[in-house]
C-alpha cells in the first residue's frame, strides 16, 4: 500500500503523486476517453473515491469545453456506518481534502466539484444521464459498491464507460460479488478487464472492443487474450512491462540538472626504449648463440 504524501509537498510529474494506478490503467483510461472524443461523445466525468488524487489528475485532463468533473470521497469525514468507518481508518487514515486538492491544483488550474461524503450522496448532487465516464473507488464493501453501480446506471449516458476498482483483489470480495451480480443481473456489459479494473457499459460493447483489440494488437508491451463467460466476450489485457502514457509535467515540476561526463581517461604511456647503440648491435652479432641465451635467461630472472 502506497504510503500518503505528506500535504506541503507539490508533485511534479504524475508519478510523484501516491495511489494504485498502473501503466496499463493509466493507457486505458487515456484510450477510452480519447475514444468518446473521436467519436464526438460529450458528458461529464465521475470519480468516486479520489485517494491522492492520481487518477482525477488525468480524468480532467481530458475535459472538453462546457463538461464537468466531480469527485466524492469521505476525506476526514465521518463514515456512514462502523464497517465503512473500520475500511477507512485502516486504508486512508493520512488522506486529507487539503492534499488531495494541493496534488490536483499542481496539474490544473481549477478543482474538479467535491462532494465530501459517501458515495451514496452523489445520485443526488449529480444529474441522471450526464456522465460519459465514470470510475468507482470508493468502499470495497459489498452493500456499498452495489448502491455505487446502482447510481452509476443512472447518471451514465447509454454509451457512458463505468470503471470499477479492485473487482478481483483478494482483500476486495464484497467488489468482486457486485460487480460480477450486475454482470449477471443488473445488465451490465463488460468491455476489458485489467489486473485491477473491471471496463464496461450498460450499451453495446462491441464497437468499443473491435476497436480496443485493434489498438492492443499493435503492441508488444501488453499481454492479450479472449474469454466467453455467461455469453458475454471478455477482452483479458495484462502489462509486459508497460510504461505509462505522456503526461504533462506539473507547474512545479523542476527539470533534473544533468550530470557532466567524467572525462576520459588518458592511458600512460611507456618511454620508448632506446634504439641500441652501433657496438651493441656489434655485439650482439659477434656473440655465439649459446651466450645470447645465456643472457635472455638471465634478464628473465631479474625481471
Amino acid at each position: 500500500m502506497t504510503n500518503a504524501q505528506a500535504t506541503d509537498t507539490h508533485p511534479g510529474e504524475l508519478a510523484d503523486v501516491p495511489g494504485w494506478f498502473p501503466p496499463l490503467d493509466q493507457t486505458l483510461f487515456t484510450w477510452f476517453l480519447e475514444q468518446q472524443k473521436k467519436a464526438g461523445i460529450k458528458g461529464d466525468l465521475l470519480e468516486l473515491g479520489v485517494y491522492m488524487g492520481k487518477s482525477a489528475i488525468l480524468l480532467g485532463h481530458h475535459l472538453q469545453d462546457g463538461e464537468q468533473f466531480t469527485v466524492c470521497d469521505l476525506f476526514e469525514g465521518d463514515a456512514p456506518d462502523e464497517a465503512n468507518k473500520a475500511e477507512s481508518s485502516k486504508s486512508y487514515a493520512s488522506l486529507t481534502q487539503q492534499a488531495f486538492e494541493r496534488n490536483y491544483l499542481s496539474f490544473h488550474d481549477t478543482l474538479p466539484t467535491v462532494i465530501t461524503g459517501p458515495s451514496s450522496l452523489v445520485d443526488e448532487k449529480v444529474a441522471p444521464d450526464t456522465c460519459r465516464f465514470i470510475h468507482i473507488d470508493a468502499s470495497h464493501l459489498y452493500e456499498h459498491v452495489y448502491g455505487d453501480i446502482g447510481a452509476a446506471h443512472d447518471i451514465l449516458l447509454p454509451e457512458g464507460v463505468v470503471v470499477l476498482d479492485d473487482f478481483r483483489s483478494e482483500h476486495t470480495p464484497g467488489v468482486a460479488v457486485a460487480a460480477w451480480e450486475a454482470v449477471l443481473n443488473r445488465g451490465l456489459r463488460p468491455i476489458c478487464l485489467s489486473t485491477q479494473k473491471l471496463y464496461a457499459t450498460w450499451g453495446d460493447p462491441e464497437p468499443l472492443q473491435e476497436e480496443l483489440l485493434e489498438m492492443l494488437r499493435q503492441r508488444s508491451d501488453v499481454g492479450l487474450s479472449l474469454q466467453e463467460a455467461a455469453g458475454h466476450r471478455l477482452i483479458r489485457t495484462r502489462s509486459r512491462g508497460m510504461k505509462p502514457p505522456h503526461f504533462p509535467p506539473s507547474r512545479h515540476y523542476v527539470e533534473p540538472v544533468a550530470t557532466p561526463a567524467p572525462a576520459p581517461r588518458v592511458a600512460e604511456s611507456r618511454p620508448a626504449r632506446p634504439a641500441p647503440t652501433r657496438a651493441r648491435r656489434l655485439a650482439k652479432d659477434l656473440l655465439p648463440p649459446v651466450i645470447t641465451r645465456a643472457v635472455r635467461r638471465a634478464r628473465a630472472k631479474r625481471s
